[in-house]
């Protein structure tokens, strides 16, 4: 089974030029998890990836690492992703938007 999170919102420093060294911006995550989510069966939150949890430490993770290359930040979140119970495997999309004039988005899938 397949769980998608998707447009997760995050502010954090994300980016190498010197303004975005010193001002925090919105990123969006997207995080597809796949696994045998027992959930589906037992409707329990136990038996899942709980994403409030992960966004938690989603947002943690990115605010901390404050990285410079968003492929950096895709790789740093898909292996958190992996540490979770129930996944086996995750693919994980970073974008960031309005980095350079006349590029309305970059983004790395990992």
């Amino acid at each position: 089974m397949t769980l998608n999170l998707n447009k997760m919102k995050v502010v954090c420093i994300l980016g190498d030029l010197p303004e975005e060294r010193e001002q925090e911006r919105e990123i969006e995550v997207d995080i597809s998890l796949t696994g045998d989510f027992a959930a589906a069966e037992s409707d329990r939150l136990e038996d899942t990836v709980d994403y409030v949890e992960l966004k938690r430490k989603v947002e943690a993770k990115l605010i901390a690492s404050k990285c410079r290359m968003i492929e950096r930040a895709a790789k740093i979140i898909k292996e958190l992703c992996l540490e979770e119970k129930f996944v086996d495997s995750a693919t994980v999309k970073i974008t960031k938007r309005g980095a350079i004039e006349g590029l309305e988005s970059a983004s790395a899938i990992c």
